[in-house]
């Protein structure tokens, strides 16, 4: 019988082939499960050094809010020195820093064209005024003549009076014809009127030399005003003080050239300072006169009071004046370094935390929030309210109790979760 090959082939069962398309199944099956799991794994969270991290807890009660900026110490007594008139500055007297009183000098200024105007208004009204004494003199002559003049026709007057009235009596007496009796009344009535021209006469030459007089004293009045502006102006050109204080600017150098107007130097009272503050202007809007404030000059806390709010804003901020209420510590003077804490309203419980690094009020943020054992934070939505210096109100999203990472977490923006070292 001839040899089949095929005899020699082992023949596999065909259980042990199924069992093999089954493993082989299960296998891929398993291989697919898990490519998919792993492609929606999420990567793993980021890991944060506590060490560098601001954390803080919310936590309820009494919020006091307050509004801060810096700033510096002024006079509330600053006063400007002009210059008078033109002039050249010959010295500096006295330099910034001095105490000075209201007739301390402070610099010199020359001007030979004034001093030459100054010596001719005064030449001039030396000579009106002897203008004026020889017109005194020359009326007073003429007056006293006029005078003398009407004494002369009084008496005339008079004598003819009393002739007329013994002539009369002799007339009626029949000593005397009545002809010469009328005569004598004719000479009393020429006497009464001479008397009486003489009289006006004399008024108005008095009234006269009233106006003329009075014409010159005018003039010697204007050209002594003159004379005297001349040697104010003049005697301007020694810069004085003006007040009691210390000198803080002397705006001009030697040899300079100023005009009426130009600021020379500036003299301010250091006994009464007030503060100026650069408050933000998102923070400003809640500032109002009249409310409390704290002054840090490095050296001690003043208390005071907001006096004046700008209504410009420079440069993002608000320029705040408060006047200073209790004693200056030492070491207070002007365009000191100072910072100021307003104090806006007091709330008696509210729901705070500190503020965060990019915190606004009345605006929503994220913050991470950490998991009650420490070890991660989470992204959560929180609405802020009202703020102060260093706390904002919570009005959602935190809890009293919860801790939050107040720092700047910009570098994370992409993932809500991390994990703490």
């Amino acid at each position: 019988m001839p040899h089949d090959p095929t005899m020699d082939i082992p023949r596999v069962p065909p259980n042990r082939t199924r069992r093999r398309l089954i493993v082989g199944g299960v296998a891929a099956a398993a291989l697919v499960l898990v490519s998919v799991g792993l492609a929606r794994l999420e990567p793993a969270a980021p890991e944060v050094e506590r060490a560098t991290l601001y954390i803080d807890a919310v936590s309820r009660g009494p919020f006091v809010r307050e509004v801060r900026g810096n700033g510096s110490l002024v006079p509330e007594d600053i006063r400007w020195i002009p210059a008078i008139t033109d002039g050249r500055v010959e010295r500096i007297v006295i330099l910034p820093g001095a105490i000075v009183e209201p007739d301390t000098v402070l610099l010199e200024l020359t001007n030979p064209e004034l001093e030459a105007r100054t010596r001719e208004a005064e030449l001039a009204l030396e000579a009106a005024e002897a203008d004026l004494a020889a017109l005194r003199a020359a009326l007073a002559s003429a007056l006293l003549d006029l005078e003398a003049q009407s004494a002369a026709v009084r008496a005339t007057f008079l004598q003819s009076g009393l002739e007329a009235k013994s002539r009369r009596q002799l007339a009626d007496e029949g000593l005397i014809s009545h002809i010469e009796a009328e005569i004598a009344e004719l000479r009393l009535e020429e006497a009464t009127t001479r008397q009486q021209l003489e009289e006006r006469r004399l008024a108005s030459a008095e009234a006269a030399n009233t106006a003329r007089l009075a014409a010159q004293e005018a003039r010697v009045a204007q050209l002594r005003e003159v004379a005297q502006l001349r040697q104010r102006e003049l005697a301007a050109l020694r810069v004085r003080a003006g007040v009691a204080g210390v000198l803080q600017v002397v705006a001009v150098q030697p040899g300079q050239q100023v005009s009426p107007g130009t600021n020379l130097a500036r003299v301010a009272d250091p006994s009464r300072l007030k503060a100026e503050l650069r408050v933000p202007e998102t923070q400003a809007r809640d500032v109002a006169i009249g409310l409390p404030a704290k002054v840090d000059t490095r050296n001690g806390v003043v208390p005071g009071r907001v006096i004046r709010i700008d209504p410009a804003v420079v440069n993002g901020t608000v320029l705040v004046d408060v006047a200073l209420a209790g004693e200056l510590p030492r070491g207070a003077r002007p365009d000191l370094s100072v910072d100021g804490t307003i104090v806006i309203d007091e709330v008696d419980d509210a729901l705070t935390v500190g503020r965060p690094a990019f915190g606004q009020p009345d605006s929503r943020i994220t913050l991470f929030k950490l998991s009650p054992d420490g070890g991660s934070a989470t992204r959560v939505p929180v609405r802020l309210g009202r703020g102060s210096v260093h706390r904002i109100e919570v009005l959602e999203g935190l809890s009293e109790g919860d801790r939050v990472i107040l720092s700047d977490m910009s570098t994370w923006d992409a993932v809500d979760r991390v994990r703490l070292e």
